[in-house]
C-alpha cells in the first residue's frame, strides 16, 4: 500500500466524517470503500486504489440537492477531479471543478484550470433527464493565467483571469452570455 495514501487518508477521513453528518444516511465509509445511497434503495460503491503510481482515493464532498447528485472528490497522484453520482440511477459523471450553480438552479458551471495535468476550460452543464447535458464549453488561458468565474445572472457569467507570473497585472476578462436561442456567446478579451 502506498504510504502517501495512508498518510493523506488518515488526515482527510476525519474531515470527511464531519461532512457525512450533513448527508446521513445517504453516505458511509468502510475503510477504502465509499458507499453512496441512490434511489430505489440501491447504492453505488467507489473503492480507493492505494497501490502504485496509479493510486487514487475518493473523498465525499456533499450531496447537491439542486442537481440531485453526490459530489465526490477523486484525488490521484497527479490529478484532481470530481465524480457526480446521480441519485436517480447511479450514473457517474466526471467534472474537473466543483459545480457552481446559477441562481435559478437549472444549470451550473465548472472551471478546470491547471498546469499539471494541463487543463483549461469552463463548462456549463445542466441536469437533463437521467444524465447531465453540456450546454457549452469555452477554453481558458490556464497555461499562463489562473481563472475564476461567477454567475452575474442566470444567463450571464463573468470570467476573470490573473497572470500566473505577474499577479499584479491585468489578465483576460470576458463574459459569457446565453442568447435567446440557448447558445452561449463569448464577449470581451
Amino acid at each position: 500500500m502506498d504510504t502517501e495514501y495512508e498518510r493523506d487518508s488518515a488526515a482527510d477521513w476525519p474531515m470527511e466524517t464531519q461532512r457525512f453528518k450533513n448527508s446521513q444516511p445517504l453516505v458511509s465509509r468502510d475503510g477504502r470503500l465509499l458507499r453512496l445511497a441512490i434511489d430505489g434503495g440501491k447504492a453505488v460503491e467507489l473503492i480507493d486504489c492505494p497501490y502504485g503510481d496509479d493510486s487514487f482515493r475518493y473523498l465525499y464532498e456533499r450531496y447537491d440537492q439542486a442537481g440531485a447528485f453526490h459530489v465526490v472528490r477523486r484525488i490521484a497522484r497527479d490529478d484532481l477531479s470530481y465524480r457526480l453520482v446521480l441519485m436517480r440511477d447511479g450514473t457517474v459523471a466526471t467534472v474537473y471543478g466543483l459545480p457552481i450553480w446559477a441562481s435559478e438552479k437549472t444549470r451550473f458551471l465548472t472551471i478546470a484550470c491547471s498546469l499539471e495535468p494541463p487543463r483549461g476550460a469552463l463548462a456549463i452543464q445542466a441536469p437533463a433527464g437521467e444524465s447531465l447535458a453540456t450546454e457549452a464549453e469555452f477554453p481558458l488561458p490556464c497555461e499562463r493565467e489562473s481563472c475564476s468565474a461567477r454567475w452575474d445572472h442566470q444567463t450571464w457569467i463573468s470570467v476573470s483571469c490573473v497572470p500566473r507570473d505577474e499577479p499584479a497585472k491585468r489578465g483576460s476578462e470576458f463574459v459569457l452570455v446565453r442568447g435567446n436561442n440557448g447558445t452561449w456567446n463569448k464577449f470581451g478579451r
